[in-house]
């Protein structure tokens, strides 16, 4: 059996675009095991994957180096035929340089590219040379399949799905204000004028972390919304998606939450503060909406990433984003289709 190893130790929104690699290797080598390797936390995303035959976990914050030791060693075992690397960093290049496989990719920015069989540029996307996240990863296998990029794509479980139906009991919108970075996050008083402007026929719903549950509690008391409950940190990430998946909107920074209405083809309205999408990160639903400030604005982008604050202390790239942008989207979205929605 062809045995492949994907590794990608990033944050969950870089996991879950990665994910539309392992659909293009499972469309390619059917009958392969591929294997992926991420991050402590980000394991239960794979739960109930379908063409994932394990998941190997690095645990970066309990003794990180003894524990890629360790690693090297478990992967070594395995006699992988491939292994794809798409991080950039030197601890993962040392996993793929002496992982043992008869073929390893990876990036040309990665330190130890020199030693990886294949070694692909890596291209930042720009304006006139759009690339998403998704086709620049799967580039990397651009020598072992044919055709387009897959798509990213998780697999919430019939328990996922079960465990939402009580919040799918009327027409839906979910929001997830939150962003790691400050300046990707769309401001908390834009989102209380979003509240207070929607139609109250919406049940509404706030997404996140355990660690973004007191935000969403000011948004909804700052508000004049009575239809708003908080959901952050009651639900797993494939729970998360599960609801993203049947919303009638979900509105979402460049964050994590983007990529996982991606991942279920949800609809979604992406907000894009201090970044582009351009960059490469953008939503790719079927039904998806960019929005951003109408402003020409010097500033903009301050970086590739995020910043803990607005290098110029006026966050106008937030600030001048219209919440009548934001109720565009859903006097655009297509006519529901019957039995499409749970609460039909």
């Amino acid at each position: 059996m062809h045995k492949i190893l994907v590794i990608q130790t990033a944050f969950i929104g870089d996991v879950v675009l990665a994910t539309g690699m392992v659909e293009k290797l499972h469309h390619t080598f059917p009958n392969a095991a591929i294997d992926f390797l991420l991050r402590k936390g980000n394991e239960d995303l794979f739960a109930y994957h379908p063409f994932i035959n394990k998941v190997i976990i690095w645990d970066k914050k309990e003794s990180k180096y003894k524990h890629l030791w360790q690693l090297l060693k478990q992967i070594r075992k395995v006699k992988y035929d491939t292994v794809v690397n798409l991080q950039r960093f030197a601890a993962t290049g040392f996993l793929t340089a002496f992982s043992g496989a008869k073929l390893t990719i990876g990036f040309n920015k990665n330190p130890l590219s020199f030693l990886f069989d294949v070694s692909v540029k890596h291209i930042v996307s720009t304006n006139e040379n759009h690339l998403h996240e998704v086709e620049r990863n799967q580039q990397l296998i651009g020598s072992i399949t044919n055709g387009k990029a897959f798509n990213p794509t998780l697999y919430p479980s019939t328990m996922d799905y079960d465990f939402v139906k009580k919040y799918q009991q009327e027409i839906y919108l979910c929001i997830a204000p939150a962003s790691v970075w400050f300046t990707k996050q769309y401001p908390k008083e834009k989102w209380v004028e979003l509240l207070n402007n929607l139609p109250t026929y919406y049940k509404v719903y706030l997404l996140g972390a355990p660690s973004d549950s007191a935000l969403c509690d000011d948004i909804i008391a700052s508000s004049t919304n009575f239809t708003c409950t908080n959901l952050a940190g009651k639900l797993s990430f494939l729970q998360s998606a599960a609801l993203q998946q049947f919303a009638i909107m979900n509105y979402v920074n460049d964050s994590a939450p983007m990529h996982f209405a991606s991942a279920v083809n949800a609809n979604v309205t992406a907000i894009f503060c201090s970044t582009l999408p351009s960059f490469g990160f953008g939503p790719l639903s079927d039904e998806s909406y960019v929005v951003q400030s109408l402003e020409k604005l010097d500033c903009k982008p301050c970086g590739l990433h995020g910043h803990a604050t607005c290098p110029q202390n006026h966050f106008n790239c937030a600030k001048t984003v219209k919440v009548e942008q934001l109720l565009k989207s859903l006097n655009f979205i297509s006519t529901v289709k019957p039995n499409s929605k749970p609460w039909q």
